[in-house]
């Protein structure tokens, strides 16, 4: 079996790694500066427990059409980019190749059908947090396992490269629970570019945490007005994160290290981008409660606020908010609203 992956970014490179070195054969497709990345440095793939893996040569291709043949596509480029992706797959693939959408946001797999009807589409989601340590080193940071929509084939097809890699797939009926879910922990993701501290540090932070309670509570209540029950991901329902997070800072650090476990240098892929000068998915992590509050007829002042902070920054604005500021400013777009 040979697996395809669309996206050579940080996430790609990792899913990549840890399976080539469970001995699967991977055929990685991403921009050519990170062909040339991986040519000169290898490919070194490491987590927070201590494993660690390294490659000298890698199959690393600029063109879809090097996807031609294998088994299964897992695409893994930012959400904005999932109708092109569909477009340039879209040639080459074979009829009935299994595509996996490995991204953040809800609709991408959606989106991906639409562009690729020969293909079998299916949602999928990587919950714990890729950085790009240094020219081919990419770290896992946080604790947790991929999940995608049960389908028997694929399950077939797939399961055991997975869990010889120690990714064993978590397998849902209803993936638009568990992708809600994701993006409810992903609303962390702007605070944590916002603030410019690794995630551990800024989750160790009151002012901090209370932000994130804030957007996840105006998130929880629109899903909950729109009849859609979050999958539970973490030792703690949902609907309990925010009362978590709002605990002042002695109870929080003798709670939650049962929650997730955290490597100290990880950060939000989000602070990543601002880093590269990249486009964030704002629009696909806190502009997906935005959208639904404008579907419901109701407001996500919140989370609108923080769309809007991370825009600014991303032309220049600031970058480095304290706790307080932060949470000022996200308690008067509430109070106004």
């Amino acid at each position: 079996m040979v697996i395809g992956i669309f996206g050579a970014g940080s996430v790609g490179c990792y899913l990549g790694g840890c399976l080539m070195a469970a001995g699967t054969e991977v055929v990685l497709v991403g921009r050519s500066s990170r062909r040339d990345e991986l040519r000169e440095h290898g490919l070194r793939v490491s987590d927070y427990m201590g494993r660690e893996h390294k490659f000298d040569t890698v199959k690393v291709a600029t063109d879809a059409s090097a996807l031609s043949a294998v088994d299964v596509v897992l695409v893994t480029v930012k959400s904005a980019d999932s109708a092109q992706a569909a477009v340039d797959l879209a040639p080459h693939l074979r009829d009935g190749t299994w595509v996996v959408s490995m991204q953040n946001g809800i609709d991408n797999a959606a989106t991906l059908s639409r562009g690729l009807q020969r293909c079998r589409v299916v949602a999928g989601m990587v919950p714990f947090n890729v950085a790009r340590r240094a020219p081919g080193v990419f770290h896992q940071g946080t604790e947790g396992y991929p999940a995608i929509a049960r389908e028997v084939g694929l399950q077939a097809l797939i399961a055991k490269s997975f869990t010889k890699a120690k990714l064993t797939l978590q397998w849902h009926d209803d993936m638009s629970a568990v992708l809600w879910a994701k993006l409810l922990l992903n609303l962390n993701n702007p605070i944590n570019a916002l603030s410019g501290r690794p995630l551990k540090e800024e989750l160790s932070l009151w002012s901090y945490r209370r932000c994130l309670a804030m957007a996840q509570r105006e998130a929880l209540d629109l899903l909950r007005k729109a009849g859609i029950k979050p999958a539970r991901l973490t030792p703690l329902a949902p609907q309990w994160i925010p009362r978590l997070m709002s605990l002042p800072d002695f109870f929080f650090s003798r709670l939650a290290h049962k929650l997730l476990e955290i490597d100290p240098v990880a950060r939000s892929s989000m602070w990543e981008d601002f880093e590269s000068g990249r486009r964030t998915e704002i629009d696909w992590i806190n502009g997906e409660v935005v959208r639904l509050a404008e579907r419901l007829g109701e407001v996500a002042p919140v989370n609108k606020q923080l769309v809007r902070l991370v825009r600014d920054a991303e032309q220049g604005g600031l970058r480095q908010w304290d706790g307080s500021a932060l949470l000022l400013s996200l308690k008067a777009a509430a109070d106004s609203a």
